[in-house]
């Protein structure tokens, strides 16, 4: 039987990278951010959760980082995690919905950030698109995203 040490090694465990990303409210639109590094293009602002932070405190410091805006979470909203959702690696993203108050600023890796409305939006990173399309569904109509196929 082999070493189970060894085993780990020839074949580890590759799991999705947890993110999350912020629906941030505010002055009657959402904050978008235009990265600063790729993918480039407009996104929601977020990030990796880093080891040792709930989800919640991730959600909080991208959004700060990125917007330079205190945020108050007002609710979990929906996991993505469509394996090709990130050109980069497969990603799972928790988004949450909050407010804020003020005009956002650029930071960390964001090139500009500005508040956009529903019929103003730029083209989008990522799934983000998908999301925001959820996310007006849901003002609308109150009903959270149904679970769909993660092909096609």
């Amino acid at each position: 039987m082999p070493c189970p040490t060894s085993e780990v090694a020839r074949h580890p465990y590759r799991n999705p990278a947890p993110t999350v990303d912020i629906i941030i409210e505010t002055e009657g639109g959402i904050v978008l951010i235009e990265r600063k590094n790729p993918p480039p293009g407009w996104a929601l602002p977020g990030g990796f959760v880093d080891y040792g932070e709930s989800y919640e405190q991730a959600a909080r410091r991208e959004a700060a980082e990125e917007t330079g805006l205190a945020v108050t979470l007002l609710l979990q909203f929906h996991t993505y995690s469509n394996p090709d959702r990130d050109p980069r690696q497969h990603t799972a993203s928790t988004v949450y919905i909050a407010s804020a108050s003020g005009q956002p600023t650029a930071g960390d890796d964001a090139g500009r950030a500005a508040i956009f409305h529903r019929h103003n939006l730029p083209p989008l990173a990522f799934d983000h698109a998908r999301i925001l399309e959820d996310y007006f569904t849901f003002k609308e109509t109150g009903k959270l995203p149904l679970l769909r196929p993660t092909t096609g």
